[in-house]
């Protein structure tokens, strides 16, 4: 399966299934591993990310203008905030559910139309208010918790730097921002993950290649991909030890994309000695 902007993977416990959306075709796939069997959800508008809930046919999703509660089954949207309906050129991007249940995501200027035009990364809580939490961002990507729930990441990718805060897992306040690692030239840090040892997987978009951090910002480990813009890291699989990435064909030469013929594909490699943390589920 060939995405244009595949984004957002993530690994569902529950149903043993990889989930992710492939935005600019407003399309949401789920495949399963026990039947290897592919389901595609035509989406009503492009999904920038998404989180499960505790049924199995509703989602959490940010779309482009905003976030909704979106039944797959019945293809019922209940719009829940829509903070930049109005701000032209910004659509929904990176977001994930933090520990306590809560749903973040974070918008980016897709296309510039003024000079003070920014983005935000939002949160959602149980009560649905909706608030930012990081403001005047380019490209709002990376976000992701430590396995204590104590340290939140997050980037701002045309800043080519990962910034980790202190979290506070009660009242979702961050504080106590600092550089976690930078990228190089050229080399973007996108979609990012944590193990249960702590590391942060981040996917350089670009750079054609995963990179895991140590707690303390270290590289110690990068996978060399066979394309050049991966979008996005899960870790799953039965015992939790796959390294699941999404990437994109979008923005490539038609030369580029015969170089990279798996350009868009989603990836699956073994992992050895580190293991995933289960996603949670959104209470809102």
């Amino acid at each position: 399966m060939s995405n244009v902007l595949g984004e957002g993977v993530q690994w569902h416990i529950e149903s043993q299934s990889i989930w992710w959306t492939d935005i600019q075709t407003a399309t949401l796939f789920n495949f399963s591993i026990a039947d290897k069997k592919l389901k595609t959800f035509a989406m009503p508008d492009r999904v920038g990310c998404f989180g499960f809930s505790n049924s199995e046919h509703e989602l959490i999703v940010a779309f482009a203008k905003g976030i909704a509660r979106y039944n797959l089954q019945t293809q019922e949207m209940t719009w829940i905030s829509q903070p930049e309906r109005d701000i032209r050129g910004n659509r929904f991007n990176d977001g994930r559910v933090d520990r306590q249940g809560r749903f973040w995501a974070g918008t980016m200027v897709e296309e510039k139309y003024t000079s003070e035009q920014s983005g935000a990364l939002y949160m959602l809580n149980s009560a649905q208010n909706i608030q930012p939490m990081i403001e005047e961002i380019n490209i709002s990507n990376s976000l992701c918790w430590s396995p204590d729930g104590l340290t939140m990441y997050h980037c701002d990718s045309p800043l080519r730097t990962i910034y980790q805060y202190n979290f506070d897992p009660q009242t979702s306040k961050i504080s106590h921002k600092k550089v976690f690692a930078k990228t190089p030239d050229n080399s973007f840090p996108d979609g990012a993950t944590v193990d249960h040892l702590g590391g942060v997987w981040s996917a350089h978009w670009g750079g054609g290649k995963i990179v895991r951090y140590t707690a303390q910002g270290d590289k110690s480990l990068e996978l060399a991909l066979p394309v050049s813009q991966p979008t996005c890291v899960a870790i799953g699989g039965k015992h939790l030890d796959w390294l699941i990435i999404t990437t994109a064909k979008e923005s490539l030469s038609d030369a580029t994309i015969t170089k990279e013929p798996y350009a868009g594909d989603v990836f699956v490699y073994q992992l050895h000695g580190v293991k995933g943390i289960a996603e949670p589920q959104c209470v809102i």
